[in-house]
C-alpha cells in the first residue's frame, strides 16, 4: 500500500453552521446536546446533558464514579480549568497498600479508586455557567436509562469479556449487567433503571430540600451536597467498607473511600496553562494532568520547518514521535500534584523546547530520556516493565483492554460544543468504568480506579498521597487566536490523548487540513514511554500506526530504528473538535468516524 491511496475520501462531511455545533464520542451524546441548544440552553447546559447520557451510553468509558476535566469559555471571561478530579483517599496511604502486600496500585478494584469528582464538576458548571434547571438537563440520562438504549457493540464486547469476573467475584455487577446471566448482544436494548432512580430522587431531594421559594442556583446547590453528603454518599460508604472483592492484583482487598471523602470534595477552577504553536495559543490543564505534555511536544516541534513536519513522509512522522518520547519522559520524572508553577514555567519554555529538539537525530531513541530541571541532578525514574507484546499495548479505537481480572488499560469518553454566542468547551469525562470496580447496589454504577496512575514511592512525583490528586491522563484542548477561542478540542486514549492530538494539530496548523480531513488522516502514537495504567509497561522504541500511513512510510520507519506495529488501516484516534472562524463567525464541527460511533451534529 502507498501513502495516501484513499486520500480523496472522506468519512464524514465537513460541517459548518450558525447557530450551534457539538461533537462527542457517542451519536446519543451529540444529539441530547444539540438538542439542548435548539430549545434554547447553552454549551454549558449541553455539555452537562450530554455528559450524564455518556454515562448511560457508554458506560465502559465512563460513569459518575469517576472524574472529569474541562477547559471552559464563557464569552467575554478567561478560559479556566474545571477539575472534576477527585484526590486520593484519606486512608489511601502508601504504607496502606504495603500492608495489602502491593507494590503497585491495582488497575481493578475499590481500593484504587480516588474520590468521585465527575458529578459535582458538571453541576458545578450547571450553577455557575448553564441556565437550565437540573431536572431538565438530567431528563434525558433518566429518559435512556429507564426506557433503554442499543448498547453498542464494543461496550457488550467489555461485558462478555468481564463476564466471569462478575459471576463469581463481582455479583451486584453481575445483576445489574449480566440480564439472565449471559451478557447483552450488541444492538441489544438495555436499560440501567437504578441510576434512573438515583438520578430521579437526587432532583426530587434537592428540590425538596431547597424548598418551593428556592432559585435554580439553591436547587443545584442542593443536589450538590445530596450527592456528596447524602444517600449517594452513604450507599457508597456502605457498600466500600462491607464488601472485600478481587482485584487485579488477583487478590482480595477492602476498599478505603468513605462518605467523609465524598462531603470534603468540592470542584473547583484554575487558570490554564499555556502554550504557542504556529501563532496559535493552546490551553491545557496542568501538571496534574498530562495536558502538559502537548505544550512541550508543540514546543519542540515548532522549531522545525514545514517540511520537516510533512505526515505523509518517514521524517515527519519521526520528527513528532521523537518530541512526543521527550515529553514523555519529563512527565515521568515530573509531573504532579507539586510540581512549582517556576518549574512548570521552565519545561514550557523557548529556551528547554531548543534544548529537547537538539536530542532528536535521524534514528528512533530506546531510552527515557527526561531533561533536567534548574541544573538538579538526573531524576530517578521508577522501574518499569519492559514487554514485547505490541498487540496488547495499542489499544483499539482507543477502547480499554480488559482481561478476565478486570484489568484495563483504560478509557474515556469527550465532548466539545461551541454556541451561537461563543461559549466553547473542551471536556473529558473518564473513570468509574463497569469494569472497574463492583457496582454499588441500588446506585446502578461503579467507583473508578483513578489512583492506579500513582506510585507506592514516596520519591516519585506522582507517589500516592492522601487528599492529593493522581496524575490523570485526561486533557482537553482550546485554542485561542487574538483573545478569541476558534476551536474546542480532545480525544479518548489514555496515553494516547495527548499524542493523537499533536498529530491533529500539525495537519489542521501546518498541512492546513480541515479539521474532518485531519481527524480522518491517518495517525500514530509512540508506546516508548511507561504506561499510565496498571501494569504500567513500555516498549523502547515502540511506536504504533495505523496501515494507511503506507507501506514505503512504515518502512522507512522501521530503517530509522523504531519498532513498529501496525494497527489496522483505521484503528487508532477517537478525536471530535468544535471551531469558530474569528472572522466570519461561522461554525463548525468534526468527529472520528472510527468505530462508528463519534458523531458531529449542528446547524
Amino acid at each position: 500500500m502507498t501513502r495516501n491511496s484513499d486520500e480523496a475520501f472522506q468519512a464524514r462531511p465537513d460541517l459548518s453552521g450558525s447557530f450551534g455545533m457539538c461533537a462527542s464520542t457517542h451519536w446519543l451524546g451529540s444529539s441530547t446536546a444539540q438538542s439542548v441548544l435548539e430549545r434554547g440552553g447553552n454549551a454549558f447546559d449541553a455539555a452537562v446533558a450530554a455528559a450524564f447520557v455518556l454515562h448511560v451510553v457508554e458506560p465502559h468509558l465512563n460513569g459518575p464514579g469517576g472524574d472529569m476535566v474541562a477547559l471552559v469559555a464563557p464569552v467575554g471571561a478567561p478560559a479556566r480549568v474545571l477539575v472534576g478530579q477527585g484526590p486520593a483517599p484519606r486512608g489511601a496511604s502508601i504504607e496502606h497498600f504495603k500492608s495489602e502486600g502491593l507494590d503497585i496500585v491495582p488497575g481493578a478494584g475499590a481500593l484504587a479508586a480516588a474520590v468521585p469528582g465527575a458529578v459535582d464538576a458538571w453541576l458545578l458548571l450547571l450553577r455557575d455557567h448553564g441556565t437550565w434547571e437540573l431536572c431538565d438537563v438530567l431528563d434525558y440520562a433518566i429518559h435512556y436509562a429507564s426506557t433503554g438504549h442499543r448498547i453498542i457493540a464494543r461496550a457488550a464486547q467489555v461485558l462478555a469479556v468481564v463476564a466471569p469476573l462478575f459471576r463469581d467475584s463481582w455479583p451486584t455487577s453481575a445483576e445489574l449487567w449480566l440480564p439472565g446471566g449471559v451478557p447483552p448482544e450488541p444492538g441489544q436494548v438495555v436499560r440501567n433503571e437504578s441510576y434512573a432512580r438515583t438520578m430521579s430522587r437526587l432532583v426530587a431531594e434537592a428540590s425538596v430540600a431547597a424548598g418551593p421559594s428556592a432559585s435554580r442556583v439553591d436547587r443545584i446547590d442542593r443536589a450538590r451536597s445530596i450527592w456528596g453528603s447524602g444517600f449517594v454518599a452513604e450507599c457508597i460508604d456502605a457498600f466500600v467498607r462491607s464488601t472485600p472483592h478481587l482485584h487485579s492484583s488477583g487478590s482480595v482487598h477492602r476498599g478505603v473511600l468513605t462518605a467523609d471523602d465524598m462531603s470534603a470534595f468540592t470542584a473547583t477552577y484554575e487558570a490554564p496553562v499555556t502554550g504557542t504553536f504556529r501563532g496559535t495559543q493552546v490551553l491545557k490543564a496542568g501538571a496534574w494532568s498530562q495536558g502538559p505534555v502537548l505544550l512541550q511536544t508543540l514546543a519542540i516541534l515548532d522549531g522545525f520547518r514545514d517540511d520537516a513536519l510533512d505526515l505523509s513522509t518517514d521524517l515527519g512522522v519521526h520528527h513528532v514521535v521523537e518530541a512526543l518520547k521527550l515529553a514523555m519522559a519529563d512527565r515521568e520524572a515530573y509531573y504532579g500534584e507539586d510540581l512549582s508553577a517556576a518549574d512548570l514555567d521552565y519545561l514550557l519554555s523557548a529556551e528547554y523546547a531548543r534544548e529537547r529538539r537538539g536530542l532528536i537525530t535521524s534514528t528512533a531513541s530506546h531510552e527515557i530520556r527526561p531533561g533536567r530541571l534548574g541544573g538538579r541532578a538526573q531524576p530517578r525514574l521508577m522501574p518499569f516493565e519492559l514487554t514485547n507484546d505490541l498487540a496488547a499495548l495499542h489499544t483499539s479505537v482507543g477502547e480499554p483492554t480488559v482481561s478476565v481480572s478486570g484489568a484495563t488499560q483504560g478509557d474515556t469518553c469527550h465532548v466539545d460544543i461551541i454556541d451561537r454566542w461563543g461559549n466553547a468547551i473542551s471536556a473529558t469525562p473518564s473513570g468509574g468504568w463497569l469494569q472497574s470496580s463492583p457496582t454499588i447496589p441500588g446506585l446502578g454504577f461503579a467507583i473508578g480506579t483513578r489512583l492506579q496512575m500513582s506510585w507506592l514511592d514516596r520519591e516519585s512525583p506522582s507517589a500516592l498521597r492522601a487528599g492529593r490528586r493522581p496524575r490523570t491522563t485526561l486533557t482537553p484542548t482550546l485554542l485561542v487566536r487574538d483573545g478569541a477561542v476558534i476551536s474546542a478540542l480532545g480525544t479518548p486514549g489514555g496515553d494516547q490523548q495527548d499524542q493523537w492530538q499533536v498529530v491533529y494539530l500539525v495537519n489542521t496548523l501546518v498541512a492546513k487540513l480541515s479539521p474532518q480531513r485531519a481527524i480522518e488522516a491517518p495517525t500514530f502514537h509512540t508506546t516508548s514511554f511507561p504506561g499510565s495504567f496498571w501494569p504500567r509497561t513500555w516498549t523502547p522504541g515502540g511506536v504504533v500506526v495505523e496501515d494507511r500511513l503506507g507501506s514505503d512510510v512504515i518502512e522507512a520507519l522501521i530503517a530509522r530504528g523504531h519498532v513498529v506495529t501496525r494497527a489496522g488501516d483505521w484503528a487508532l484516534g477517537r478525536l471530535s473538535s468544535v471551531s469558530r472562524d474569528p472572522v466570519s463567525g461561522v461554525l463548525s464541527a468534526a468527529a472520528n468516524p472510527r468505530g462508528a460511533q463519534g458523531y458531529a451534529v449542528g446547524r
